[in-house]
């Protein structure tokens, strides 16, 4: 994926889905092991493992094998909440929005979903996508702002401009709706994506932790949630 100029971006269409699915969940997934390394390089993890190792040691009679097995075990039990944090947020938007992608968002003026379609080999591919949903803005007297969702590229075509020209395109058809703002949140192992967000002018607005997973795996992966904007 050489040149920008064979990238259209254009509306989904039902035949999309299993392709835009695809892109989405290994998009999603890929940030498990960066995410897993991240939690375990931390210094309080690396000093419960040794704890849970010396523990394990005393316990079963100064048993290395069981001393190493009960580490193991706490280690895996952080793969495992690294694992559950992002392939449940794909089962999660797969049986939403995503479940009915054209009755969710193309079906309604203020939503709309877009993908990227390349020409490989002479065969035209979706390679990214891109959806913005309108919300209320609180407070206001029917004001409202678009949320940036579902932003995600192949991986065998990032750095090649096609993220830009799909956030481009979502933001300008927030300005065109009239909406206040757009905002858009995720996750601090996506650090591609948040130089990305930067890049097309958006400020970090808020740091959390509220997330649709449990709090105790948000809590033991220590990964946060990022909200940014950009106000018109």
């Amino acid at each position: 994926m050489n040149s920008k100029k064979h990238i259209v971006i254009r509306k989904f269409q039902p035949s999309d889905f299993e392709t835009v699915k695809t892109i989405f969940q290994d998009g999603i997934q890929e940030h498990i092991i960066p995410s897993f390394i991240y939690a375990i390089s931390q210094p309080v993890h690396i000093t419960l493992t040794l704890c849970f190792c010396i523990v394990g040691y005393i316990l079963s009679g100064e048993s290395v094998g069981l001393a190493l097995l009960t580490g193991a075990s706490w280690i895996g039990l952080l793969l495992y909440c690294c694992y559950e944090f992002y392939a449940g947020y794909v089962r999660l938007i797969l049986s939403t929005d995503m479940r009915d992608i054209t009755g969710y968002y193309i079906r309604n003026p203020d939503n709309c979903f877009w993908v990227a379609e390349a020409q490989v080999n002479g065969r035209p591919l979706v390679v990214g996508m891109v959806a913005v949903e309108a919300k209320n803005l609180p407070n206001s007297d029917g004001q409202k702002y678009g949320e940036l969702y579902r932003m995600n590229v192949s991986s065998e075509c990032r750095h090649t401009g096609i993220g830009s020209r799909l956030g481009k395109v979502a933001v300008d058809f927030c300005k065109e709706r009239g909406f206040s703002k757009v905002v858009l949140q995720t996750s601090s192992t996506q650090r591609a994506a948040v130089i990305l967000y930067k890049k097309m002018g958006f400020k970090l607005v808020q740091i959390h932790t509220q997330s649709e997973g449990p709090w105790w795996i948000i809590w033991l992966i220590r990964v946060t949630i990022l909200k940014m904007e950009i106000d018109f």
